[in-house]
């Protein structure tokens, strides 16, 4: 038996976010139909992350027939964090639920990596840049490019972010800054400012400033990222709003992330 996906997301208002996560969640399910894949958050929407891996460990552990004090030998769940970057939510809420399932003793519950930084997200940010190359005209050499996160205080996620960065400068053959919403320096707005005034005033002609979205779906920080004055900003990871099937790429994100944590 297979140890049930809870795919973990932040959460957000947005209905075009919701969507994203959802069909994230139907392409795994999709590409792994023998898989009990369930949605869980750990902001803004329900249910939270600790109820369902709850659940999702007495079901498992039911469907098994295990009794008497015994127990499975591997996991019986994995918490997938639907998050690019680790960060207060992977080290407290996730890691805190995890850790009240195994304690309770009815099964094993282990939490994934974050999706971020793998080779396949700067596959599709490559991919969403030169989408917005071909919306908005030839990109100039002289053009400068930010990478906007979410950001964290944990160093360890702006250590991430930057290999994320690192990575696909190398694959546009170009210079790329990174910038978070919070958490770490720069943020977005200071990064596009500082770009901006190294490039030139944007009027007709001049270089412009384009962010790199490094952010899963719509939402929040993506709403700030719009409003921070570059003159091009990508789509966020998974995609338009309004996308019907998630990227099979990010798909792939998640099962490696689910496959490491069963074999760890």
């Amino acid at each position: 038996m297979s140890a049930v996906l809870v795919g973990t997301s932040h959460g957000t208002d947005d209905p075009a976010g919701q969507a994203a996560v959802r069909a994230l969640l139907d392409g795994v399910r999709a590409a792994r139909p023998e898989l009990d894949v369930r949605e869980a958050f750990v902001d803004v929407q329900q249910p939270e992350v600790d109820e369902v891996l709850t659940r999702a460990v007495r079901d498992a552990h039911t469907a098994a027939g295990y009794g008497g004090g015994s127990g499975p030998v591997g996991p019986t769940a994995v918490v997938v964090p639907l998050l690019l970057s680790t960060g207060y939510h992977v080290r407290h809420d996730i890691a805190q639920a995890v850790g009240t399932v195994n304690a309770a003793g009815e099964g094993v519950a282990v939490a994934a990596e974050p999706l971020g930084p793998h080779p396949l997200l700067v596959d599709i940010l490559a991919d969403r840049y030169a989408a917005a190359e071909a919306a908005h005209g030839p990109f100039r050499s002289d053009d400068a490019v930010v990478l906007a996160a979410a950001g964290s205080s944990v160093a360890a996620a702006a250590i991430a972010v930057e290999e994320v960065t690192s990575a696909l400068a190398q694959r546009l053959g170009r210079p790329v800054t990174p910038s978070y919403g919070a958490g770490a320096e720069p943020r977005v707005p200071a990064a596009v400012a500082a770009a901006r005034a190294a490039a030139g005033t944007a009027v007709s002609g001049a270089a412009r400033v384009i962010v790199v979205s490094y952010l899963l779906a719509p939402g929040y920080f993506l709403d700030r990222v719009l409003e921070a004055g570059a003159d091009v900003v990508t789509e966020p990871v998974a995609g338009p709003a309004g996308a019907e099937k998630a990227d099979p790429r990010l798909v792939q994100v998640v099962l490696d992330r689910y496959d490491a944590a069963i074999s760890s």
